[in-house]
This record gives structure tokens, sequence and C-alpha cells, in this order.
């Protein structure tokens, strides 16, 4: 394993998401996260993981050039992956008593918009490879280091939701984030279609 290629790839996929122009990956974990605390951790941990399933899948296809990408679209499409995700939490929240959706399906939309988030992080990577044919361990290096810059990302919105709780009520916080991550997808959308 040439080990200076992995770490470059792996720095690669951690400032890929783990900065502030990517915006859009930092909303959707945010929203994501936004109705968990440390003692939730367990919830956090399956819905990244299906998240993480999801988009691996789709940016290694991507990537190996196994299924088209169309960029306007998947561009189109993350920021609705945030406002349904923030939506959602709002709804569930609202009232909890009438819940109908439960966590499972939050997994299975999590699984679902990670297929989509994977073929954004493909497009980034795919311009960074150029014409290589088979990049295996750049690919395995740039999503070990889009992983570790999620789990931060998480592990940080935890720690402000535990923190936010004390001086908030834990449902009014949960609207406060949604609210806010719905509008920077809304925020996204209208410069997309500006354009």
């Amino acid at each position: 394993m040439n080990t200076s290629v992995f770490s470059a790839y792996l720095q690669l996929g951690f400032h890929h998401i783990f900065n502030l122009q990517a915006y859009d990956h930092l909303a959707f974990l945010v929203a994501l996260a936004a109705p968990f605390v440390w003692r939730n951790w367990r919830n956090v941990v399956l819905l990244a993981t299906a998240f993480t399933i999801g988009h691996s899948i789709t940016l290694a296809l991507s990537v190996l050039q196994i299924i088209p990408v169309n960029e306007g679209l998947i561009e189109t499409l993350i920021p609705v992956t945030i406002l349904i995700t923030s939506l959602f939490n709002i709804y569930r929240h609202a009232k909890p008593q009438q819940r109908t959706v439960g966590f499972w399906v939050q997994n299975l939309m999590a699984g679902g918009f990670g297929l989509i988030h994977g073929m954004g992080f493909s497009n980034y990577l795919r311009s960074l490879l150029g014409r290589e044919s088979k990049p295996v361990l750049e690919l395995f290096a740039f999503n070990v280091g889009i992983e570790l810059g999620q789990v931060l990302i998480v592990l940080l919105a935890l720690f402000v939701n535990t923190f936010a709780i004390r001086f908030l009520p834990r449902k009014i916080w949960i609207m406060v984030v949604s609210g806010i991550t719905a509008l920077v997808s809304v925020y996204i959308l209208f410069g997309i279609f500006a354009r």
C-alpha cells in the first residue's frame, strides 16, 4: 500500500467534508443529529452507519464509472435531502404524542439520502483523479477521510445539543436547529434556480 497516496486522499476526504465550503453536507449532518444528545449516541451511530452505507455505495460506483452521475440533478437533490430531514425533525417533534413515523424510517431516509450525497462526493473525487482507471486505494482513503470528518461533525453536534438543552427545552432546540438547516437548504436551492 502506498502510504503517501493513502494519507493524501484521506486528508482530502476529511477536508472535503470538514470545512465551511461543504456547508451543504455539514447542514445535512447537523440536521441528522439535531434530535440527539450524548445519551442517544447509539441512535446516532445507527443513522451515521445508514448514511455511510448509502454514500459509500454510490461514491464507489460513480468513481469507478459503473453508474453515471447527473451533476446538476445531484447538486439540486442534496439540499432537498437537508430540507426533508429538517422538516422530518420538526414534524416528528412538534407533537410527539402523535408520531406516525419512527426512528427506522429515519434510518431508511439516512441511507437513501446517503446514496445522493455519495454521488456528490464522487464529483469532487473524480475531478481530482482525472482519467485514472481504477483508483481503488484513492477511493478507499477518500471515503475513510469523509467518515472521520463525519464522525467529528456528529460528535461536535451532540456536544452542542447536550449543552444547549441546559438552557432551552429540547423540543425548542430541535425546532431551532432544524429551522436553521431548512433555511440553509432553501438558500442553496434558491442559488441553484437563480443561475
